[in-house]
């Protein structure tokens, strides 16, 4: 999926007659689709809109922030690719960014920085989501949600509670992003592997920080026998990814551009479900009853209305079973903050 992407992107931008495709590629061979960046002055939000004016799927590009979003938008709009692009500033034009979206991309809120915990994030983060999830349930209730304000174990449930609230909860369209997973599970799956990392291909079940993340590198293609030891530092290696990250950068940011690179890559997969392309396959953070925990992480079948099949996890290793055990008291704990969050 990632390169078939980066194909078509680089056909649309780099072809002789890229101004004929751009002028008739609408009409001709792709739906018209309008994509909403919320924050996407931000962080990861100025990359996920460099990387969504790229995508020829995208007709209407719409960029919100509650400040510096015009100059993000005029800059991103001179891009000569197909997407129109419009920036949206303040409260009072978040409506007009949300209108006709057919997908919602949220990476709005604050990064961790070193020493801060999950429930730091929690507790700046809820509030962002909660407010801008009721303006998507006035606006555009039938678009697909993809949410990627940290942390997706509660923003999820946040966001489902805001929805049933309103009436306009539909859960086959609202995702957690954890597409990261699993872009740095293959990275690094592929870098002990010795295999060419555009080949390999690694589910991650479970949720989207620390020990909830849980890559199964048993069912890891192509295969490789690794080492239990290796295993189980990939493994490590996978849910620490962002510390990792927020260690590096040594306070001046967190994971923002590979954090772009995977919600495009998610966004990018909504839209091909959406126009009907067969077999759009996803790992994301959903409603499910995989686990008898409500929300779970695990691959998922995209289509024309969003979720049209949740996968269940297939055989797993004795370290994937003891893993799926521990990871399962935070994950539960993490989704009832958010419904009472929610809900207070």
């Amino acid at each position: 999926m990632r390169n078939s992407m980066l194909r078509s992107i680089k056909s649309l931008t780099t072809s002789p007659s890229s101004h004929v495709l751009r002028r008739g590629y609408a009409s001709e061979a792709v739906p018209e689709r309008k994509v909403a960046v919320l924050g996407a002055a931000g962080g990861i939000g100025q990359s996920l809109s460099l990387l969504m004016k790229l995508n020829p799927l995208v007709s209407n590009l719409a960029l919100y922030d509650i400040a510096n979003t015009p100059g993000v938008a005029a800059d991103v709009s001179h891009i000569n690719t197909r997407s129109e692009v419009v920036g949206y500033a303040s409260d009072a034009e978040l409506g007009k960014a949300l209108e006709g979206a057919d997908v919602v991309i949220i990476p709005a809120g604050v990064p961790r920085k070193p020493g801060m915990t999950r429930d730091d994030l929690f507790n700046i983060n809820a509030g962002i989501v909660k407010g801008l999830c009721e303006a998507i349930a006035k606006h555009c209730p039938n678009a697909l949600v993809n949410m990627i304000s940290n942390p997706v174990n509660s923003t999820v449930p946040i966001a489902a509670e805001v929805f049933k609230k309103a009436g306009t909860y539909d859960p086959k369209r609202l995702f957690g992003v954890t597409t990261l997973d699993v872009v740095r599970a293959k990275t690094f799956y592929a870098g002990k592997a010795m295999v060419p990392v555009a080949e390999v291909n690694v589910p991650v079940v479970g949720g989207h920080a620390g020990i909830t993340i849980l890559p199964l590198f048993s069912q890891a293609t192509p295969k490789a026998n690794l080492s239990d030891e290796v295993i189980t530092a990939l493994t490590k290696r996978t849910q620490d990814g962002g510390t990792e990250v927020v260690e590096a950068k040594a306070g001046k940011g967190s994971a923002t551009l590979s954090m772009a690179y995977a919600g495009a890559i998610f966004a990018d997969a909504c839209l091909k479900g959406l126009n009907g392309v067969p077999d759009v396959i996803e790992c994301s953070f959903v409603q499910s009853t995989v686990t008898e925990l409500p929300f779970f992480a695990s691959r998922v079948r995209l289509g024309k209305n969003g979720v049209e099949e949740v996968l269940g996890l297939g055989p797993l290793s004795d370290f994937e079973k003891e893993g799926l055990e521990k990871l399962k008291p935070e994950l539960k704990s993490s989704i009832e903050k958010g419904i009472k969050f929610a809900t207070q």
